[in-house]
């Protein structure tokens, strides 16, 4: 499962697909994959603490 992460409020939720809105601030916003693929952190099924403590990269789903 995809961890997903709320440009607005910061949510981290698991999805397999990003909502319209984000559950938490119910607001339309750009979701980022903060998911872990390394082993370092986990692996798939967990945040990576590296991407999770910022809102960098591109979002996933612009703002509507």
């Amino acid at each position: 499962m995809t961890q997903w992460k709320c440009s607005n409020c910061g949510y981290t939720f698991g999805a397999e697909t990003v909502p319209d809105r984000c559950p938490s601030c119910q607001k339309a916003c750009s979701f980022h994959d903060v998911t872990c693929y390394i082993p370092e952190c986990g692996g798939p099924g967990n945040i990576d603490p590296r991407l999770a403590g910022s809102n960098e990269g591109a979002p996933l789903k612009k703002e509507k």
